[in-house]
């Protein structure tokens, strides 16, 4: 079996699909799906696009080409993100930086890094608005101190165990996507 008729049967397995449910999801045949699969076939092309469509994954997650597995720069990139509690924005900015340093050379880097900073735009961006409607409206003072406490409680708690889901082999792409900036 080639290693991307493998990933392709994992991811779809992950995803809690069968065979059949791909090929319908992808609009491909079943048994170009089998031949992928079992090594007899490598996708190209369309058909690659199709197959990553219904996965919902990129081409570079199943192709990874020269790229080596690294859960602890994986686990860094998530803990990275509690850099807002020294830096204002260091959420996003040291994210970025490791993010952008190693995409092309580090398995689930790629997807990881836009998840991870689309998460924390959207999280600094609604911080923001509620700390602009915190000082304007202070009738509702109280209630908006605490969604913010929330969000605060939320962006400590889920970078720590992402970061240890990481180091148990389980999926990369955790954070719920709100706002897809970087695509």
């Amino acid at each position: 079996m080639t290693q991307i008729g493998n990933k392709i049967r994992n991811t779809r397995k992950q995803k809690g699909l069968s065979q059949e449910e791909l090929a319908e999801a992808a609009k491909v045949n079943l048994r170009t799906i089998q031949r992928i699969e079992k090594g007899d076939n490598e996708p190209r092309g369309k058909t690659l696009q199709l197959i990553c469509a219904a996965l919902d994954v990129e081409a570079e997650e199943l192709l990874n080409y020269g790229k080596e597995k690294d859960s602890s720069y994986l686990t860094l990139v998530h803990l990275s993100v509690l850099s807002f509690l020294f830096v204002p924005i260091g959420n996003i900015i040291l994210p970025l930086i490791l993010w952008v340093n190693k995409k092309e050379k580090i398995e689930g880097l790629q997807t990881l890094g836009k998840n991870v900073l689309n998460f924390q735009i959207s999280w600094t961006t609604i911080n923001v608005a509620l700390m602009i409607l915190l000082i304007t409206s202070p009738s509702y003072f109280d209630f908006i101190l605490l969604l913010l406490l929330l969000l605060l409680l939320i962006n400590l708690v889920f970078p720590i165990l992402f970061a240890i889901r990481i180091n148990k082999a389980k999926n990369n792409y955790l954070y719920p996507k709100l706002l897809r900036i970087i695509r």
